[in-house]
């Protein structure tokens, strides 16, 4: 039985190629990709490299297979994905796949942000393909924040409008992670995983814990919303992208991203990464020559 993993070159996609390949034979795997020179190094390693877009439908009709188990990776582009992903459902479904995984959102139905609208519009359509589906409802990834830790020390700041709320964020690796224990194991089909990390943060620990590791002061400035936006949009974000951040940083508020229900680590089988690891991570991409040099 093939497994296949749509936008198997991004973050996420990568680090679940990877760790299947620990589990299977290479000749088990398949990588969905936009661009066929971004999967060079996963063809060297033996898994079929398939070409497809989300935005061209006849491109999806060779990405899948009857029968193979296909994890379904969300596109990023906020705003256009409902239409992307039906071409993926319809393309898994015409296919005749055993088993669609599909990275959703934490909460599900229950998500009242704007970013979820487009996940919960998603599982709507592959609920109404009659596929046989796993939904992984992925919490926040620490990387969210540390990919991002370089205007943080430029800056000295966190910046936000969460106010206190917590976020229980867990490591990409470990949502990859949850990934493959459900496409190579059996008894899914069917389920919705609400995944998130053990424990639960906010953004006030968050920069006391950069500022203990760098070694440089840093703050969680508090920023009315309107102002937040504001901040966000002067620093090159698109409109609707700085209105769909702030809305997650309401969301946050309102407690809807604290959840430490557990079920990521039992489906990983052992705990989730804690944010320090992620925070250690960050400040070496951030400053690799400092983290060179800086003693444990």
């Amino acid at each position: 039985m093939k497994i296949t993993v749509t936008g198997a070159t991004g973050h996420l996609g990568r680090l679940v190629v990877g760790a299947l390949l620990e589990q299977v034979p290479a000749e088990r795997v398949a990588a969905v990709v936009r661009t066929r020179d971004r999967a060079v190094d996963l063809a060297a390693r033996g898994v079929e490299v398939r070409v497809a877009d989300y935005d061209e439908p006849d491109t999806l009709a060779g990405a899948f297979r009857p029968g193979e188990r296909v994890l379904f990776v969300s596109g990023s582009e906020v705003g256009r994905r409902v239409p992307q992903h039906g071409a993926v459902v319809d393309a898994a479904a015409a296919a005749g796949v055993g088993l669609l995984a599909y990275t959703g959102i934490l909460g599900g139905p229950e998500a009242d942000f704007l970013l979820a609208d487009e996940h919960k519009a998603t599982e709507q359509l592959v609920l109404g393909s009659g596929l046989p589906y796993v939904f992984l409802r992925n919490g926040w990834y620490h990387e969210n924040y540390t990919e991002h830790l370089a205007t943080v020390l430029d800056h000295g700041a966190v910046l936000g409008s969460a106010g206190a709320g917590r976020i229980s964020s867990a490591a990409r690796a470990d949502y990859a992670a949850a990934a493959v224990a459900v496409l190579t194991g059996e008894g899914h089909e069917g389920r919705a995983y609400e995944l998130s990390g053990d424990t639960a943060w906010s953004f006030e620990e968050y920069a006391a814990e950069v500022a203990r590791q760098s070694g440089t002061p840093v703050r969680y400035r508090e920023l009315p919303p309107h102002e937040h936006r504001q901040v966000l949009v002067g620093a090159g974000l698109p409109e609707p992208l700085a209105d769909v951040l702030v809305d997650v940083d309401a969301a946050v508020s309102r407690g809807l991203l604290a959840g430490t229900a557990g079920e990521l680590s039992r489906l990983i089988g052992r705990p989730t990464a804690p944010l320090a690891e992620a925070v250690a991570a960050g400040l070496a991409a951030a400053r690799p020559a400092e983290a060179a040099t800086r003693h444990p």
